[in-house]
């Protein structure tokens, strides 16, 4: 017989229909198994980012004005005064105490964990451990000095949803602008900004106190409109004198600003109700 037997095989036994669906399946499975560790990476990456580096951070008040506005979103900066469990996503107890900790600089705007109630707070540092604060008829005096100040101007705020005109402070222009008079206030670095003023207030005049050892005396400027370290602690309410320990972040940038009139389920007023002028805008 000529015949040549051949070796049999599995391979050469099966059906190839079978064979086939078997490596898709397969591939599909090493498919998602990548997908899975991809997310997983991502997942991380953006927990690293918004523990260590930069976290976005919302403006609900008017208490910052003229420079930030209710329904601004901030990105700040993580890591000018050190990390806590206040760094991490729900606050997680994965750091003992405060490490690389650092003070704010005079002018910073800080944002914290308000002492009692535990909300985002952002205020404006005034005052360092050591420093006399006191306030006669609106001036902040630091350290026996008073803050020196350009008074004179207006500054002219849109008004919208989101942001209405104090009438015991403000003065409406043209139906849609509110209209609020404006002081540069420049510390002793040099550095400057613009505080709004309502006027004389029972709050324009306060202490003096000093600053106590690992604290910090913040202020609104929105002065006489923001409850802050010249008013005890209490929940949703004045802030008193703020322990380093719970600093957040360093304000940096408008990330996103919005005028309130957007609604979700009409997508094209998310556009309509940016303020594009603001995105971007340095602190």
């Amino acid at each position: 017989m000529n015949e040549n037997p051949r070796l049999a095989s599995p391979e050469a036994d099966a059906d190839p229909e079978f064979v086939s669906g078997t490596s898709a399946a397969a591939k599909e499975e090493e498919s998602w198994g990548d997908f899975l560790k991809f997310l997983l990476k991502l997942v991380a990456v953006v927990l690293i980012f918004r523990s260590f580096i930069f976290s976005p951070f919302t403006i609900p008040s008017e208490s910052m004005l003229p420079g930030l506005r209710n329904g601004d979103y901030l990105v700040a900066a993580k890591w000018p005064y050190g990390y806590s469990s206040l760094s991490l996503p729900l606050e997680a107890p994965l750091i003992p105490g405060r490490i690389f900790a650092s003070l704010p600089e005079r002018g910073d705007v800080v944002i914290f964990k308000h002492p009692v109630d535990g909300t985002d707070y952002v205020k404006r540092a005034i005052g360092l451990p050591g420093d006399t604060i006191a306030m006669r008829r609106g001036t902040v005096i630091l350290n026996g000095e008073p803050l020196a100040q350009e008074r004179g101007g207006f500054v002219d705020i849109p008004m919208s949803a989101n942001t209405g005109c104090r009438p015991d402070g403000g003065v409406v222009v043209g139906e849609t602008t509110c209209r609020y008079r404006l002081v540069v206030e420049t510390l002793p670095s040099g550095k400057s900004y613009s505080t709004i003023d309502f006027g004389p207030r029972i709050n324009d005049n306060f202490g003096p106190i000093v600053v106590p050892k690992g604290q910090i005396f913040v202020m609104g400027d929105n002065r006489d409109n923001s409850l802050d370290s010249r008013f005890p602690a209490t929940a949703g309410g004045g802030v008193g004198l703020v322990d380093a320990d719970l600093l957040v972040a360093r304000a940096s940038m408008v990330l996103w600003s919005t005028d309130g009139s957007a609604e979700w389920l009409l997508p094209w007023t998310w556009f309509t109700a940016a303020r594009w002028d603001r995105i971007g805008t340095g602190i």
